[in-house]
């Protein structure tokens, strides 16, 4: 079954990889932020090597989203993005896992310093 990482942030200002952009991150040392982006590097290497990475993308900062609402009877773009919230949503990644539990055995590993991570089943149509 397919599974959704979704992971929300606040940096400040907006960046990649988000533990050194958020003061939660930034207050770590630099060699322990290093070492921590190395161990995540070879875990998602791992899971790419055992199929269950299926995609990532990391997202541009919330100041460039165009949202889309319907109004009446056609959809009118707004800049910004829909939720006014401290935590936005910062990248993903897909995961294949066999059960429920291997997926939220990975989720827990993509939790960082000022992330907020939200595993979410696929709904497959």
């Amino acid at each position: 079954m397919k599974y959704v990482v979704l992971i929300h942030s606040n940096p400040q200002p907006w960046g990649h990889p988000t533990i050194d952009f958020t003061e939660v991150g930034r207050a770590i040392p630099a060699a322990e932020r290093e070492a921590m982006g190395k161990e995540f590097d070879e875990m998602l290497k791992e899971l790419s090597a055992s199929g269950e990475l299926v995609s990532g993308l990391a997202l541009d900062a919330p100041s460039t989203t165009r949202t889309f609402r319907w109004e009446g009877k056609r959809p009118v773009s707004t800049d910004g993005p829909y939720a006014e919230s401290k935590e936005q949503l910062a990248g993903f990644f897909v995961l294949d896992c066999a059960t429920p539990e291997r997926a939220e055995e990975l989720a827990a590993k993509f939790a960082g310093p000022g992330d907020v991570i939200e595993l979410r089943p696929e709904w497959e149509f």
